[in-house]
């Protein structure tokens, strides 16, 4: 018998954010996924799902032009919840990895839209991704994005 977890995709990201509108802006202009849609829910319902005691939660899907979903979710009581560390090593800490095809023009794109770099854009020196091109940005309430180059063929 399999013990897996009957895990058959990933079906999306989600991250907590202290403004949705600032999110939003983030990962449409920076990043340029599209917002795919907005709600909000609350109440028991969010309580029993999430764990967090928090009246309501505004929610918007943003979509990578490879079909990947990110959620973002601006709780009511926002930073009165905590907040991540500035820290890429912080316990808890997480990143997203996204494939691009030009980093500088992706640092660029960043930080034209308001961010920035955390350093600069290094080659991994070995192992199966040998070559590639990386380097962490950081948007709003610190969430980090790994951009990755593949080395050309």
């Amino acid at each position: 018998m399999n013990d897996a977890a009957n895990v058959m995709a990933v079906d999306h990201t989600g991250f907590a954010v202290s403004s949705l509108d600032e999110a939003i802006r983030f990962w449409t202009a920076a990043l340029g996924f599209t917002l795919e849609r907005q709600s909000e829910m609350g109440g028991d319902f969010l309580h029993q799902v999430t764990g967090v005691d928090d009246p309501r939660v505004k929610t918007a899907i943003v979509k990578a032009p490879d079909g990947y979903v990110v959620e973002l979710l601006q709780y009511s009581k926002g930073r009165q919840n905590g907040e991540v560390p500035n820290c890429a090593g912080a316990i808890g800490a997480a990143h997203l990895a996204l494939t691009v095809n030009d980093i500088h023009a992706a640092i660029g794109r960043v930080e034209a839209a308001g961010w920035k770099a955390k350093g600069r854009p290094l080659p991994i020196a070995g192992g199966p991704r040998k070559g590639t091109l990386v380097a962490y940005v950081s948007g709003p309430d610190h969430i980090t994005i790994e951009l990755m180059q593949p080395p050309a063929c």
